[in-house]
């Protein structure tokens, strides 16, 4: 995510300084933010089915350890 943002970033100096390419580079900028968008969203969909998936885990292993003891 990192280079991607560092990609739009990127785009966005070299506008500043090339008006002849300003909006293309504009709309790159764009393009590079919106990946790195998806890519953040992306993991936090794939964090969030982890973590669900954990959440069920601690019960199993406590019934386990109840009978475990008794």
């Amino acid at each position: 995510m990192r280079r991607l943002r560092a990609m739009g970033s990127l785009c966005r100096q070299q506008a500043a300084y090339n008006n002849m390419n300003k909006w293309k580079l504009l709309a790159e900028a764009e393009y590079w933010e919106h990946l790195a968008q998806l890519e953040l969203s992306s993991y936090f969909q794939e964090c969030s089915g982890i973590n669900s998936n954990e959440m069920a885990l601690p019960r199993v292993v406590t019934d386990a350890a109840l009978k475990f003891c008794s």
